[in-house]
Protein backbone atom coordinates (compact mmCIF):
# COMPACT_ATOMS: atom_id res chain seq x y z
CA UNK A 1 0.00 0.00 0.00
CA UNK A 2 2.64 2.43 0.92
CA UNK A 3 4.05 1.71 -2.54
CA UNK A 4 1.18 3.04 -4.44
CA UNK A 5 1.12 6.16 -2.26
CA UNK A 6 4.45 6.15 -3.07
CA UNK A 7 4.06 6.00 -6.82
CA UNK A 8 0.67 8.52 -6.82
CA UNK A 9 2.15 11.78 -7.60
CA UNK A 10 4.17 9.82 -10.67
CA UNK A 11 1.00 8.89 -11.97
CA UNK A 12 -0.84 12.13 -11.27
CA UNK A 13 1.85 13.92 -13.38
CA UNK A 14 0.95 11.28 -16.56
CA UNK A 15 -2.79 11.58 -15.96
CA UNK A 16 -3.54 15.21 -15.90
CA UNK A 17 -2.57 16.51 -19.10
CA UNK A 18 -4.82 14.26 -21.27
CA UNK A 19 -7.44 14.14 -18.64
CA UNK A 20 -7.20 18.05 -18.43
CA UNK A 21 -7.03 18.18 -22.41
CA UNK A 22 -10.38 15.75 -22.77
CA UNK A 23 -11.73 17.91 -20.17
CA UNK A 24 -11.81 21.05 -22.60
CA UNK A 25 -12.54 19.27 -25.76
CA UNK A 26 -15.72 18.21 -24.06
CA UNK A 27 -16.53 22.14 -22.59
CA UNK A 28 -15.64 23.68 -26.42
CA UNK A 29 -17.70 20.48 -27.53
CA UNK A 30 -20.35 21.51 -25.26
CA UNK A 31 -20.22 25.40 -26.25
CA UNK A 32 -20.32 24.25 -29.54
CA UNK A 33 -23.88 22.24 -29.51
CA UNK A 34 -24.86 25.30 -27.14
CA UNK A 35 -24.03 27.27 -30.39
CA UNK A 36 -25.89 25.22 -32.73
CA UNK A 37 -28.74 25.50 -30.45
CA UNK A 38 -28.67 28.79 -29.99
CA UNK A 39 -29.20 29.00 -33.88
CA UNK A 40 -31.44 26.32 -34.48
CA UNK A 41 -34.57 27.29 -31.36
CA UNK A 42 -37.29 29.00 -32.42
CA UNK A 43 -37.75 31.97 -30.04
CA UNK A 44 -36.10 34.33 -27.79
CA UNK A 45 -36.40 32.57 -23.80
CA UNK A 46 -35.60 28.79 -25.69
CA UNK A 47 -32.59 30.49 -27.04
CA UNK A 48 -31.55 32.25 -24.29
CA UNK A 49 -31.91 28.97 -22.01
CA UNK A 50 -29.90 26.88 -24.39
CA UNK A 51 -27.16 29.73 -23.92
CA UNK A 52 -27.08 30.30 -20.41
CA UNK A 53 -27.03 26.37 -20.10
CA UNK A 54 -24.15 25.34 -22.23
CA UNK A 55 -22.41 28.50 -21.51
CA UNK A 56 -21.93 27.97 -17.84
CA UNK A 57 -21.46 24.66 -18.17
CA UNK A 58 -18.79 24.70 -21.49
CA UNK A 59 -16.81 27.43 -19.01
CA UNK A 60 -17.18 24.76 -16.02
CA UNK A 61 -15.22 21.72 -17.78
CA UNK A 62 -12.64 24.22 -19.32
CA UNK A 63 -11.82 25.87 -16.19
CA UNK A 64 -11.74 22.40 -14.88
CA UNK A 65 -9.40 21.17 -17.62
CA UNK A 66 -7.30 24.55 -17.74
CA UNK A 67 -6.94 23.64 -13.52
CA UNK A 68 -5.90 20.07 -14.43
CA UNK A 69 -3.47 21.32 -16.50
CA UNK A 70 -2.07 25.03 -14.48
CA UNK A 71 1.59 24.19 -13.39
CA UNK A 72 1.31 25.86 -9.81
CA UNK A 73 -1.77 27.04 -7.36
CA UNK A 74 -1.76 30.23 -8.21
CA UNK A 75 -3.07 29.89 -11.67
CA UNK A 76 -5.87 27.40 -10.13
CA UNK A 77 -6.86 29.87 -7.34
CA UNK A 78 -7.46 32.48 -9.93
CA UNK A 79 -9.52 29.62 -12.37
CA UNK A 80 -11.64 29.39 -9.31
CA UNK A 81 -12.35 33.03 -8.92
CA UNK A 82 -13.49 33.19 -12.78
CA UNK A 83 -15.89 30.17 -12.64
CA UNK A 84 -17.07 31.44 -9.46
CA UNK A 85 -17.89 34.61 -11.49
CA UNK A 86 -19.00 33.21 -13.86
CA UNK A 87 -21.32 30.10 -12.12
CA UNK A 88 -22.58 33.94 -10.23
CA UNK A 89 -23.06 36.43 -12.60
CA UNK A 90 -24.33 33.75 -16.15
CA UNK A 91 -27.26 32.68 -14.46
CA UNK A 92 -28.35 35.87 -12.68
CA UNK A 93 -27.51 37.31 -16.60
CA UNK A 94 -29.99 35.36 -18.17
CA UNK A 95 -32.79 35.77 -16.06
CA UNK A 96 -32.31 39.47 -16.09
CA UNK A 97 -32.85 39.37 -19.65
CA UNK A 98 -35.56 36.91 -19.58
CA UNK A 99 -37.16 39.04 -17.45
CA UNK A 100 -36.50 42.26 -19.31
CA UNK A 101 -38.10 40.50 -22.50
CA UNK A 102 -41.01 39.52 -20.80
CA UNK A 103 -41.36 43.34 -19.27
CA UNK A 104 -41.16 44.39 -22.90
CA UNK A 105 -44.07 42.62 -24.10
CA UNK A 106 -42.12 39.87 -25.73
CA UNK A 107 -44.32 36.56 -25.99
CA UNK A 108 -42.89 32.87 -25.62
CA UNK A 109 -44.18 30.51 -28.84
CA UNK A 110 -46.60 28.37 -27.23
CA UNK A 111 -47.22 24.86 -29.27
CA UNK A 112 -46.37 23.11 -32.79
CA UNK A 113 -43.51 25.27 -34.20
CA UNK A 114 -44.92 25.07 -37.85
CA UNK A 115 -48.08 26.65 -36.90
CA UNK A 116 -45.93 29.93 -36.19
CA UNK A 117 -44.75 32.27 -38.89
CA UNK A 118 -41.25 34.42 -38.11
CA UNK A 119 -43.49 37.32 -35.97
CA UNK A 120 -44.90 34.38 -33.42
CA UNK A 121 -48.69 35.23 -34.86
CA UNK A 122 -50.68 32.16 -36.27
CA UNK A 123 -50.66 31.31 -40.48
Amino acid sequence: MSDFLASLPAWWEVIRFPLGAALCLAGGLLCLVGTVGVLRFPDFYTRLHAASITDTSGATLLLLGMAMMAPDWMVVSKLGAIFIFIYLTSPASSHAAANAAHTAGLQPLIGPVDTHDKEGQDS
